[in-house]
Parts: structure tokens; sequence; C-alpha cells
């Protein structure tokens, strides 16, 4: 199957990320090396890229579409949050700027092993990498609370506890093991509720996603991580597709990009906390209805931007 994935937002992340000849990037999250070849075509003739996946299909799709670039582009299968780690063994130093595009593939999406995508029928899977849990292992496994917790925490679910007790009435009588049995238990808890304008499955699926893969806590341990390995004037960019990730995010730069991080009744302050970065994306950006038209799933994308200052 052919690796497909339209990188989002791609203008904007040249734009903020500012590749110049002879700088180095990190990639977190490589894909199918479209972000990567439009930073790799600005930082010539020495400029490096590490790109980072924790699918092996995607690092064997980026091999592949970046092979003219030779040694200047570096592949690790790896996940993320051990940046630092791969940074060190792979001799990479003096990076101007990362990258997380935390978007799914339309690869991993269309890719009928993965169970990503609640259409057709598959075995419940949803794991990026070799992570020890599967989405069919949580909904045959997990208590009634900690699905529900899940599903109203990671897919802001309005119904995540009529979801989760239908769930275990079912796997009561056999195993939920495919996308296509979970569909139609979530369709009957929506029978009789008003219409949505999503699938009424899209939430509960991302909830499990997250789960599966540690998405959030991943994040959260990369971004710190980031900043640290950044020189000087180097930039961070982030593109995320939901509003968990986003606020993460969002937090995070504006605890970096403050002078004092007292407690508000503090009268004088005690914590010595210098800004570390300025934020360059005062406002989300989101994709123009233009690329939305030419590619749906961007619809969702926010990218936020900051440089390092000290």
């Amino acid at each position: 199957m052919e690796f497909k994935h339209k990188s989002v937002l791609a203008k904007e992340v040249i734009q903020y990320l500012a590749p110049q000849p002879n700088e180095n990037f990190v990639d977190c999250t490589l894909g199918g090396g479209g972000h990567a070849e439009a930073i790799l075509n600005l930082t010539g003739p020495s400029g490096k890229l590490l790109g980072i996946d924790l699918d092996p299909e995607a690092i064997k799709a980026a091999q592949s579409k970046l092979q003219s670039y030779g040694d200047r582009a570096v592949f690790i299968n790896d996940n993320f949050k051990n940046l630092k780690r791969i940074i060190y063994d792979a001799g990479f130093n003096k990076i101007n700027g990362i990258l997380l595009d935390l978007g799914i593939s339309s690869f991993e999406l269309e890719d009928k092993t993965r169970g990503f995508s609640f259409r057709g029928s598959s075995f419940l899977d949803m794991r990026f990498g070799a992570t020890e849990k599967t989405a069919a292992y949580i909904i045959n496994q997990y208590k009634e609370e900690n699905l529900t917790r899940i599903f109203k925490d990671y897919g802001e679910e309005r119904y995540a506890k009529l979801i989760a007790r239908a769930i275990i009435n079912e796997r009561k009588i056999q195993p939920i093991s495919t996308t296509e049995q979970l569909v139609k238990i979530i369709e009957k808890v929506y029978q009789h509720k008003p219409k949505l304008k999503i699938h009424p499955a899209t939430k509960v699926f991302q909830a499990l996603r997250i789960e599966v893969n540690h998405e959030l806590e991943n994040l959260q341990e990369i971004l710190p991580q980031a900043l640290e390995l950044l020189v000087k004037g180097g930039r961070i960019v982030v593109i995320s597709f939901h509003s968990l990730e986003d606020r993460i995010v969002k937090d995070f730069f504006r605890q970096e990009a403050k002078d004092c991080i007292c407690p508000p009744k503090v009268p004088v302050c005690t914590c010595n906390h210098q800004p570390k970065i300025k934020i360059l994306t005062k406002k989300i950006i989101i994709p123009s209805n233009n690329e939305i038209t030419e590619n749906f799933r961007s619809r969702s994308a926010k990218l936020r931007a900051a440089v390092k200052i000290a």
C-alpha cells in the first residue's frame, strides 16, 4: 500500500520555522516526508534534517522520497518522547528548528490492518508502533469507569458513560475485536440522539487512539526537551488537531514566555523565572478555505510557533 499523506499548513510551517542555508532541523513526526523535503530544499548545501517517526512504514516512505538528499537526511524509527536520547545517539547538534505535526496520516487511516478508521471493518489495533496495548485490549479489559474517563477526557464525548456501559454489556456476550462491532455499539447509543455534523464514532475512536499511544503524555514530555535542545534563536512549530493537544501547547508556550510564575498573591517574586521563548503566533494559525477544500482532513489543524530567546 502506497504511503499517502498531504502535508498540512506547509507554507505556514516554512514561514514560522524560517529555515536558512546550512541550518539543522528536526522533524519529530516525519510522516511521508513532505515538510522535511520543503525544509531540506532551503537548508542546502550542508544543512541536515533528522526525521523521527514511530511508524516504520512512514520511515520507509520518507527514505524513498528524500533519498536524493543523501546524508543530509537522517532517519530514526522511534518515539519522539525520547528526543534527547535520539539527538545524543545520532550526534545531531546545533538545532535551529523543531517541528511537531501531531496529525494521523491518510495512509494510517486507510490501512485496514491498523483499525484507526471507523469506516469498514478491521481489527481494533490503533497502534502507531510497538506499544503494549491495542484498542481491542482496552475495550475488552478496562472497567466501565475507566472507559468513561477516556471517552470523556480524551474524546470530549457527551455520552461517554452510556457508550461505556453499552460496551460492557456487549462484551459480556462476545469479545469486541473489530472496528465494525464498536461502531455499531456507538451508533445504537446515538440512534435517538440529535444528529451530529461528524460521525458518532469520531470522538470515541480519537480517545482510544490517544490512550493506546499515550499521545498527550508524549507531547508533555517532548516540549521541554525540544526547548532545551534548540539553539538561541531556534524555532519550534507545533501543529495539533484537537483541543486537548492545542491546550497543552498553548499552556506550555505561555508558561515559558512569562517573566514570573509565582502565585498571584506573592508580593515579591521569588521564582526567578526568566522568559525562554517569544510566542510568534499570538493567535492560532488555521488552514485557508482553499487548503481545506483540497485536503478536508486539514480542517481541524492548529499551528502555534515560538522562538527561543534564552
